[in-house]
């Protein structure tokens, strides 16, 4: 007869014989007492990638062992980031025009279907983010054909994608699945041009969009959980939603010279750039946890107000140095935890990751085949 094998087992086995050197149980230590009560369950977890991209298959595909590796390491959150192209049938070859913005593609959105699952299936709480949503994306790259915060059709087209999520996961618990409705809200002169200027999106043009597809989303299941992204990029919090029934999303990028460092899509001369110290001085400022404590004030105000806050998107580039890195990273995890704010690491395997990160100043360790960054997973895990 051959032997059974318990996955779990011969998982927590494979952590002792990699010599990753770390303990699989959560280290002990004693937490401060609560004072500022946050609405959210204090979620950690990761950003999956599959449907990020407006392409389809130019997403990072989720391995259906990651999944179990995020369950077993202690995590209990997966947000998924979707841009709304990759879930539709037109011509690529073209920009997409108005009236093909709701042909929906039912093989892709049997795949997000499958990705819930499969987060579900070990204990990871969904949220469903649109990363580019009809008339809008941090990101360029994608020719939209209207202005989400201007434009009364694309708002229509907004809801009516959130009206389509909305059906689909009726019936799931807001405990297993969130809606956040768009990812980091911000406002260029040129929405097509990576490196336009632009900053924060009007309160009140942002407001309104929120309004609508809350009021969406509301309508056919009024219990679902509704997160706001933070304004100008996801960084500034929005003290005037504090009165709508929706939770606000921080991020953990501050400052971007740390997280982003040589990244070409937010720098015009990335190899101009000189490496970065934390604590340390950059452009003859000198940055220190002080002045990461001061960036997340007005987030724990809105805790105080009684506004749910999650940390939707944290983590850096692979070009910063790793000890760097670690460093700064460890004073944002702290700040988060003692407010009680959870977070959800960009991304699980990819250049900001924890596996497969590219850096050249590490040593990896063997996980499956995978490389694995244990000095990060290390850190992960004191606050997971």
């Amino acid at each position: 007869m051959s032997k059974i094998i318990n996955p779990r087992r011969e998982f927590l086995k494979k952590a002792s014989a990699a010599s990753v050197a770390l303990t699989f149980s959560r280290p002990s230590f004693t937490k401060p007492l609560d004072t500022k009560k946050n609405k959210l369950p204090q979620w950690r977890g990761f950003n999956l990638l599959d449907f990020f991209n407006p392409v389809p298959e130019n997403g990072r595909k989720t391995k259906t062992a990651y999944y179990q590796y995020m369950a077993d390491w202690g995590f209990d959150f997966a947000r998924i980031p979707i841009s709304y192209p990759s879930y539709l049938s037109f011509d690529r070859s073209k920009p997409i025009r108005p009236d093909e913005v709701l042909q929906f593609n039912s093989k892709i959105l049997d795949e997000v279907d499958e990705i819930v699952h499969n987060c579900h299936q070990q204990g990871l709480h969904v949220s469903l983010n649109l990363h580019r949503a009809p008339g809008f994306c941090i990101n360029a790259g994608f020719e939209e054909p209207y202005n989400l915060w201007e434009d009364e059709e694309a708002l229509e087209a907004f809801c009516a994608h959130w009206e389509m999520w909305a059906k689909r996961y009726q019936n799931i618990s807001s405990k297993k699945l969130s809606f956040d409705l768009v990812n980091e809200p911000y406002k260029r002169l040129n929405p097509n041009d990576q490196h336009s200027p632009g900053g924060p999106v009007p309160v009140n043009e942002y407001r309104k969009v929120a309004e609508a597809a809350l009021k969406t989303i509301k309508g056919i299941n009024k219990n679902r959980l509704v997160i706001a992204d933070g304004n100008g990029g996801g960084g500034m919090a929005i003290p005037e939603f504090a009165d709508l029934d929706l939770n606000q999303s921080c991020r953990g990028y501050f400052p971007m010279h740390i997280s982003h460092h040589k990244a070409p899509w937010v720098f015009k001369d990335p190899e101009s750039l000189s490496e970065p110290n934390w604590p340390g001085t950059h452009n003859e400022r000198y940055y220190s946890k002080s002045d990461l404590e001061k960036h997340y004030e007005p987030w724990v105000a809105l805790l105080k107000q009684g506004v749910g806050v999650h940390c939707g998107e944290l983590g850096c580039y692979n070009k910063t140095p790793h000890k760097v890195f670690l460093s700064w990273f460890e004073d944002i995890l702290d700040i988060l935890d003692d407010n009680g704010i959870g977070f959800g690491l960009w991304e699980f395997s990819g250049s900001f990751g924890l596996l497969n990160s590219g850096r050249t100043d590490i040593e990896y360790v063997d996980w499956y085949g995978e490389k694995l960054d244990k000095e990060l997973l290390k850190l992960l895990m004191k606050y997971a």
